[in-house]
């Protein structure tokens, strides 16, 4: 792979570039992320050739972006994994796909939802079949949500309410909070997930006295790894608003987005965990 050499010592993106040399590179962390650790995987994935491929990752692995863990000694295979420095690149990876859907895709309207025919909306419903990347014991509604403050903390970012499918994150947390009881009887636990920080988390938890734990994703761990929609606001990337339904092995199997309803969205869940969970 050829190396290009950076004139500027003192740039970081001069020196980040010198890393990330072309875009299969981007791709290839791109999916590492989203969990196709193994080479014939990625192959698959990403269309691009064995040499091409093997260049990359070896260079990946020399720069300490990913590291080589072995699965099988004859032959030997590796599954190529995103080391603390890789994983550095997922704030970029969220950034990335937040402008190339608001500017390149779109017409770079700041919106917190989506068209039903928009490439967002594809891209979250093929999400059915795959494994989410995180721990789940049994049937879990995982609801993403741009953000919501408990009183006294700190106000909404400016224009907050004027963002389209921003509002609404209290009221949607509270409608779970109150059937809790009708989707633990349905056989499935409920968990929100924002990009908040832990400390506003719990505080609204408490404030809402919500009977469930909500997940904080301010490192981009699963908006990188599942690609979900964002938008960024007030210097925070926030999810837009999606409901995923996944079973006892991480799976997802019912997608809901956009939800432009936040409350209805809630009772059309608990319909769609008593049609699946058995």
């Amino acid at each position: 792979m050829r190396r290009v050499e950076f004139i500027d010592a003192d740039c970081g993106i001069e020196q980040a570039l010198g890393v990330l040399t072309d875009w299969w590179t981007f791709l290839v962390v791109r999916d590492v992320a989203g969990g196709v650790t193994r080479f014939e995987a990625l192959q698959r994935t990403l269309g691009v050739s064995r040499r091409a491929l093997t260049e990359r990752l070896s260079a990946l692995v020399e720069h300490g972006v990913l590291r080589r863990v072995a699965y099988s000694e004859h032959p030997p295979r590796y599954d190529y994994l995103l080391t603390p420095k890789g994983e550095g690149l997922l704030p970029v990876l969220v950034a990335l796909q937040d402008w190339g859907t608001r500017h390149v895709l779109g017409d770079g309207s700041l919106t917190a939802s989506a068209r039903p025919a928009s490439a967002e909306h594809h891209r979250v419903h093929a999400l059915v079949g795959r494994q989410v990347l995180a721990e789940i014991s049994g049937w879990t509604v995982l609801y993403f949500f741009p953000g919501a403050f408990a009183p006294g903390a700190p106000d909404y970012p400016p224009g907050w309410a004027d963002i389209p499918g921003a509002p609404g994150c209290t009221l949607e947390s509270m409608t779970y909070a109150a059937r809790a009881a009708d989707f633990a009887a349905a056989g499935a636990e409920i968990k929100g997930v924002s990009t908040q920080r832990p400390d506003q988390l719990a505080a609204f938890a408490t404030h809402a006295g919500l009977p469930f734990p909500l997940i904080c994703d301010v490192d981009g761990r699963l908006a990188a790894g599942l690609r979900l929609p964002t938008f960024r606001v007030a210097g925070v990337d926030r999810f837009k608003r999606v409901t995923l339904l996944a079973d006892p092995t991480a799976t997802i199997r019912a997608v809901q987005f956009p939800v432009t309803d936040p409350a209805a969205s809630v009772t059309e869940m608990l319909d769609q965990v008593r049609a699946l969970v058995t």
